[in-house]
């Protein structure tokens, strides 16, 4: 890993070369994507059948494209009991987790015949793509899922690139049965956020569209934002670790591989105050390396955009993470907590060298649907507050308006907006 001493303008460097890895600079696909929006919005399940054929290479009709009941027995009869206990295990703990972000609606009432408060309503229904292939992901499909069950809703479609042979991942399918999904629907890629949100004749439509997925999915959610809600466009994955020198160089080069790992455009970041330290992580991440399986996606993030950032202070290193926003942070310092305190934009936040990335990924119960891309800045982890909407009450009697009903017809004749004014003034004309 390259080890910089960081100045002011290798900080702005480092950034911009980050911010490169923004989906949303990858216009060269936009027109693509945006086709095969429009297609199925036109052409709906006639489109949708078409382009699984064209690049899942499976024949789905209007006949199998919901898995089935005895589909979902199938799958679930051939996972392994042990991973099964280990999924049950973390939905406990997302579950839990997610239970304590669910909002209530409230009500103020005042002696003057005011009313004033907050309807909170669950979503009616909302679409969660899951990747499919070969590999299965089901973390994220009960991170995707749980959310959406404990606020409420009611309809929790998932969408999935099918097999070859028409069949759904048995993981990722007895996944979706235990988060509670409703319904599961064998299509992917951009044909499926866009029969999401515009629905087909065997696709009903949705409210909001969550989950990751490649670029082709990612920027298809961006072409129906407005149309339906969607949760962010997610950029590759990033991992940053401010260390001290009481640190332990085998724990950080394994957590920032942890991330490099995902995808050649994976961050990983090491912003530490001690030189020592930086020449053990960079020499232990290389000899880590060799032995991993997915080695060759290990050494191109790596060389792209793994960077060891030696700072004078510890206050340095804070501000550095504070510009850089990353998904994941790891605090590994002698006073983690109190670090801790001056994070401002984050992710999701690792407090100690035992609280590891991974940990967060699947098993502790924050969701590990993040914010990428700097954009820590001004969003939040995916939670149940994006399967909610809220409505505001207001209530007023004629006791209580009628001191004010003059404070607002002025308002509304100072923006020039007579029928506003008006609409207070009849409800008083037998006195004023």
């Amino acid at each position: 890993m390259k080890i910089i001493k960081l100045d002011e303008q290798s900080k702005q460097n480092i950034l911009a070369d980050l911010l490169k890895r923004d989906p949303n600079n990858y216009d060269s696909y936009a027109d693509t994507v945006q086709q095969i929006v429009d297609d199925v919005k036109e052409r709906k399940d006639e489109a949708v059948f078409e382009y699984t054929k064209k690049f899942d290479k499976a024949v789905i009709s209007a006949e199998n494209i919901r898995v089935t009941e005895d589909e979902i027995r199938e799958a679930m009869a051939q996972v392994e009991p042990e991973l099964l206990e280990v999924m049950k295990k973390a939905m406990k703990n997302i579950r839990s987790y997610h239970e304590m972000q669910v909002r209530h609606s409230w009500f103020d009432t005042r002696p003057d015949g005011t009313l004033l408060g907050q309807k909170v309503t669950a979503l009616e229904s909302a679409g969660v793509y899951v990747p499919g292939g070969k590999a299965a992901y089901p973390s994220s499909v009960l991170m995707n899922i749980i959310p959406a069950e404990v606020a409420g809703v009611k309809r929790i479609v998932m969408v999935t690139p099918p097999g070859q042979d028409g069949k759904v991942n048995p993981v990722t399918l007895t996944a979706a049965h235990l988060a509670g999904a409703t319904e599961v629907y064998k299509v992917g890629g951009a044909q499926a956020v866009a029969a999401l949100a515009f629905g087909t004749q065997s696709v009903p439509r949705v409210n909001k569209i969550v989950g990751p997925g490649n670029i082709f999915v990612a920027l298809a959610k961006k072409a129906v934002y407005g149309h339906v809600s969607i949760d962010s466009i997610a950029g590759p994955s990033e991992i940053l670790v401010i260390a001290d020198e009481s640190a332990n160089p085998r724990f950080v080069a394994a957590d920032l591989l942890s991330q490099a790992e995902h995808d050649e455009l994976a961050s990983a970041i090491l912003v530490t105050t001690s030189m020592e330290l930086a020449e053990k992580v960079s020499a232990q991440a290389e000899e880590f390396t060799e032995k991993l399986s997915r080695k060759e996606i290990l050494r191109k993030s790596l060389d792209n955009y793994g960077y060891i950032l030696v700072v004078d202070t510890l206050e340095e290193a804070i501000q550095t993470a504070n510009d850089i926003a990353s998904e994941h942070l790891e605090i590994v310092t002698k006073n983690p907590f109190e670090v801790m305190t001056k994070i401002q934009n984050a992710g999701a936040i690792f407090i100690g060298e035992y609280s590891s990335e991974p940990l967060g990924d699947y098993f502790a119960g924050p969701n590990h649907v993040l914010p990428t891309n700097g954009t820590a800045k001004f969003f939040s982890p995916l939670g149940v507050d994006d399967f909610i909407k809220k409505s505001s009450v207001i209530y007023y009697s004629r006791e209580a308006l009628e001191p004010i009903h003059k404070d607002i017809i002025k308002f509304a004749e100072a923006e020039h907006l007579t029928a506003h004014a008006n609409s207070i003034r009849v409800r008083f004309e037998d006195q004023d």
